[in-house]
């Protein structure tokens, strides 16, 4: 699967950055009978429905020439929408300062799931301050131990 996805991404980055838009994530998934090539694009100023048809017309013709996925599936392009993934480190420098959700794939001091705001990253850890019950408290988590990490709706 991660074959397939890297030579998925050789073709459809340098689409989405002449277009003017970042590569955020991809996706390939078997949904019921069926499979999705899911692609997530974004740019500073947004991305819209004729964005996301341009991308996927673009990306389309380039997949059928290549040809790197032997099923059939259906191309989807969107927005990764307000809870963007973090998964480059670009992501979790630009993040700084904003309010995350972070799993790890084991319990770090009795907690495997952080919610606040992403105080700093340097490459290594990740500084979450949340609010746990009353009080404030700021958690370091070592990015190896990250499992998911994505942009988060304060409530």
């Amino acid at each position: 699967m991660s074959k397939v996805l890297d030579q998925v991404e050789s073709i459809v980055k340098p689409i989405t950055e002449e277009l003017g838009f970042e590569l955020v994530d991809l996706a390939f998934e078997k949904e019921g009978k069926n499979w999705f090539l899911r692609i997530f694009a974004d740019s500073e100023s947004g991305i819209d429905i004729d964005d996301c048809a341009l991308i996927s017309e673009r990306v389309s013709e380039k997949l059928d020439e290549a040809d790197p996925i032997s099923e059939n599936y259906f191309l989807e392009v969107s927005s990764p929408g307000a809870e963007r993934p973090l998964k480059k480190e670009a992501d979790f420098e630009k993040a700084v300062g904003a309010y995350v959700h972070v799993t790890s794939y084991e319990p770090i001091e009795g907690r495997k799931m952080w919610e606040g705001t992403l105080v700093a990253y340097d490459g290594k850890t990740l500084t979450v301050e949340i609010m746990d019950k009353t009080r404030q408290v700021v958690c370091v988590i070592p990015k190896e131990k990250v499992a998911k990490a994505r942009l988060a709706i304060k409530f």
